[in-house]
C-alpha cells in the first residue's frame, strides 16, 4: 500500500502533466490529496469534473517506483521543486489567476526576488532596443533589482545577460521542461543564470517548447515581478500577453516610446495610448515602485565622493539625503541662511550631485 504526503502527491501529478486547474479540482473534492493513492479505482472515476483520460492516467501512474525514479531525476539534476504547499512558494504567485502550483527551479530563489521587476520585448529588436534594455537593467541592478525575463532570443536574453554582467541576480521563466534548452542559442546563458538567480518552470521533465506553453508561463513572469517594462513589441506580441497578465494582477506596466513608424515600437506605442506608464529614465520607474524610492536614495548617496566635498556641501547632502527636500527646509535643518542654502545648492547641481525635481525642492 502506497502512502505518500500532499506534497509529494501533488508533484507526482504534475509530472504526469495534469494541469492546475484539474488538480485544483481533485483537491476540493478530497479531504486530502494523498487519498489519491489508496482510493479504489471506481471512486476516483466518480471524482467529478474531471476528464476520464486524467483520472485513467492518475489510475496506471500509481506505482511507488515511477514516484522513487521521478525524485532520482530531480535531485541528479539538482533541481529544486516547490509547491503551493511549501513555505517558500513566491508570496506574490499565492495570489494570481491559475497559480502554477508546482514550479522546478534551477538555481536559487531567495528574499532579495521578492523585488523583481520583468524586462520583455521581442525577439528581433532595434539597436534602440538593446541600449534601452542595457539601461534600465543596468539600473534596476544598482538598486539591487531582480530582473526577470523568459529566455527568449533579442530583448529577453539582452536583459539576461546585463543583469549577470553587473552583478545582479536574474530570473528566466521557461515555457518547457528544465532538461530542454531553448533556444538552443542560449545555452551558455542558460548555464550561467544558476549561478546569480534561477531557471524556473511549471512544466516537468521532457515537455517541449510548444507554442500554447509561452502564453501560460508568461503569467509567471508578471506574476513574481513588482512590474512590467517592455521595451519593445510588435502590435500582436507575446510580451503585450505579459503586460496584460500583469493588468489582470494589479501589476504596473511601463513601456518604452518609440518611432511611430517601427514595427517594433506599435506594441509599446499602444500600451502606452491604453495606459501603460511612458518610461524615459529610470525615475519614471522609481517614482510608480515605492520600495525602490529609499533603494535610490541609499544608491546615490554611496555614489558621492565626500572628500571631494566642502563641509558646508556635505551638509546640504546630509539634508536631503532621505528625499526630496525644499531648499527652505534645507535652511531649516542645515541651520544655514536661504541664500548661502541656494549658492551652495548651485554648486552641487554644477557637480551632478544634487538636482531639482520641481519648484525648488531638491534631491540627490
Amino acid at each position: 500500500m502506497i502512502s505518500k504526503s500532499d506534497r509529494d502527491t501533488i508533484i507526482w501529478l504534475s509530472s504526469l502533466n495534469i494541469g492546475n486547474r484539474n488538480i485544483e479540482k481533485i483537491m476540493y473534492q478530497l479531504d486530502n490529496l494523498q487519498d489519491l493513492w489508496d482510493m479504489p479505482p471506481n471512486e476516483i472515476y466518480k471524482l467529478n469534473d474531471i476528464n476520464s483520460s486524467v483520472l485513467e492516467k492518475i489510475i496506471s501512474y500509481r506505482d511507488e517506483n515511477y514516484l522513487n525514479r521521478l525524485y532520482e531525476t530531480i535531485y541528479s539534476n539538482n533541481i529544486n521543486v516547490i509547491t503551493i504547499f511549501d513555505e517558500d512558494y513566491p508570496e506574490d504567485l499565492k495570489y494570481i489567476h491559475d497559480k502554477p502550483l508546482v514550479l522546478y527551479i534551477k538555481g536559487n530563489i531567495t528574499k532579495e526576488d521578492n523585488v523583481a521587476l520583468a524586462v520583455v520585448g521581442s525577439r528581433k529588436h532595434t539597436s534602440y532596443g538593446k541600449w534601452a534594455t542595457e539601461y534600465f537593467v543596468r539600473e534596476l541592478v544598482k538598486l539591487d533589482v531582480t530582473i526577470v525575463s523568459g529566455l527568449a532570443l533579442g530583448i529577453d536574453s539582452i536583459a539576461h545577460k546585463t543583469a549577470l554582467e553587473y552583478g545582479g541576480r536574474t530570473i528566466a521563466v521557461l515555457g518547457n521542461g528544465l532538461d530542454v534548452i531553448y533556444p538552443k542559442k542560449n545555452r551558455e546563458l542558460y548555464n550561467r543564470i544558476p549561478e546569480n538567480g534561477a531557471l524556473m518552470t511549471e512544466f516537468t521533465f521532457g515537455v517541449q517548447p510548444l507554442s500554447h506553453n509561452f502564453p501560460n508561463r508568461n503569467r509567471i513572469i508578471s506574476g513574481i515581478s513588482l512590474g512590467v517594462i517592455v521595451i519593445e513589441a510588435k502590435e500582436k506580441s507575446g510580451s503585450l500577453i505579459t503586460a496584460e497578465h500583469a493588468l489582470e494582477q494589479g501589476k504596473e506596466v511601463f513601456a518604452l516610446p518609440g518611432n511611430i513608424n517601427s514595427i517594433f515600437s506599435k506594441g509599446t506605442n499602444k500600451l502606452i495610448k491604453e495606459g501603460a506608464k511612458l518610461v524615459m529614465d529610470i525615475d519614471d520607474i522609481i517614482e510608480e515602485i515605492y520600495l525602490l524610492k529609499n533603494r535610490q536614495y541609499k544608491s546615490k548617496e554611496k555614489e558621492i565622493d565626500f572628500s571631494n566635498l566642502s563641509d558646508l556641501e556635505i551638509k546640504i547632502v546630509e539634508a536631503i539625503k532621505e528625499g526630496p527636500t525644499h531648499c527652505d527646509l534645507i535652511a531649516i535643518k542645515t541651520g544655514l541662511d536661504i541664500s548661502t542654502v541656494n549658492s551652495v545648492i548651485t554648486i552641487l547641481e554644477i557637480k551632478g550631485i544634487v538636482k531639482e525635481i520641481s519648484g525648488r525642492v531638491f534631491s540627490l
